[in-house]
């Protein structure tokens, strides 16, 4: 099962990922920008799925359509 990201690139456990769009958190009132670089992605059963931590935000779903492997 390969995880991809929105370039078709294979992620792996580990890897660090930019946005590329701005995304509103579900939640909060916080909005990650375009660009935000994500560090650590770690990897779920979903392969549209990712988990990773933020500053701000413990527990971060991103689904991969919206990231690209820095």
């Amino acid at each position: 099962m390969d995880v991809r990201d929105s370039n078709g690139t294979i992620l792996a456990e580990g890897d660090n990922v930019t946005l590329v769009k701005d995304l509103k958190v579900k939640g909060t009132s916080e909005t990650l920008k375009r660009g935000t670089m994500i560090k650590g992605i770690h990897l779920t059963d979903n392969p549209d799925e990712v988990e990773c931590r933020h500053a701000k935000i413990k527990g971060l779903v991103l689904r991969t359509e919206f990231l690209k492997k820095a």
